[in-house]
């Protein structure tokens, strides 16, 4: 019997053999191959476009990960599925954030700790967003707001 890593994947001379995966890596590399291939995709085809070094099995856990975290949807297609990307790294590194704060008790304790340890430039970085995203919202039309069949 073959040894896996944690992960399942098979031991290769490719590829940094012997050494573990930093935690989300795996998600995203399944979810870089899943938005490479512009369009739906199986599970078998997402793990040839990672080379074909994971196990069958492991390639479905992680996108369904993913599909759990709203970062991949799927379709029925025969008796499988169809996966498609719904966000990409960056979302997918915001849906961890919003985990992890979500898990808080004391969200503005964190908050706080968070922006405090910000350098300067990223600081100005999110205040300049959240003054986007302000803005946005106040010139977002009426209607917009409206449950669908209203007005």
């Amino acid at each position: 019997m073959k040894k896996r890593d944690a992960e399942g994947a098979e031991p290769s001379g490719a590829a940094g053999a012997g050494r573990r995966r930093g935690q989300g890596e795996l998600e995203a590399q399944v979810l870089a191959a899943v938005r490479a291939a512009g369009g739906p995709v199986t599970a078998g085809r997402v793990r040839e476009r990672l080379g074909g070094g994971l196990a069958y099995t492991t390639v479905i856990t992680i996108l369904t990960r993913l599909h759990v975290k709203g970062a991949v949807a799927r379709e029925r297609a025969g008796r499988s599925f169809e996966w498609t990307a719904v966000a990409d790294e960056a979302g997918l590194a915001a849906l961890r954030m919003r985990r992890l704060l979500d898990g808080e008790g004391d969200r503005e304790a964190v908050l706080t700790r968070f922006v405090t340890t910000l350098p300067a430039s990223d600081e100005q970085l999110l205040r300049e967003l959240l003054a986007r995203a302000e803005a946005e919202e106040e010139d977002r039309p009426a209607e917009e707001e409206r449950p669908e069949g209203e007005g």
